[in-house]
């Protein structure tokens, strides 16, 4: 069975964009905030996703690679790789939950 070429990323909306940013932030900090932010947020990519996790995401925000790019390097399929952004965004955001609030 052939994989498919092209995928569909669902959650590449507004809130991807936001996560980008933040991360492709400069170090200068200017906004504490921001910096607060991003530094919280490469400790739990850094400390408590799977290896799996950690490198797809680490590929994918800032590598800049695409789902399926990522799938054909890891030699899994996109849906794989999805579902894995999936489960390491959704633990980035409750752990995130309590340095915001």
């Amino acid at each position: 069975m052939s994989r498919r070429l092209t995928y569909s990323d669902s959650f590449s909306g507004e809130a991807d964009r936001e996560i980008r940013a933040i991360l492709k932030e400069d170090s200068d900090d200017s906004e504490e905030l921001t910096g607060k932010l991003k530094r919280t947020m490469l400790k739990v990519i850094k400390n408590e996703l799977t290896p799996r996790q950690k490198e797809i995401i680490m590929l994918y925000y800032f590598k800049d690679m695409d789902i399926v790019h990522i799938a054909g390097l890891l030699e899994i399929t996109p849906q794989a790789v999805s579902s894995a952004m999936k489960r390491a965004r959704l633990k980035i955001y409750r752990y995130l939950q309590y340095y915001i609030n």
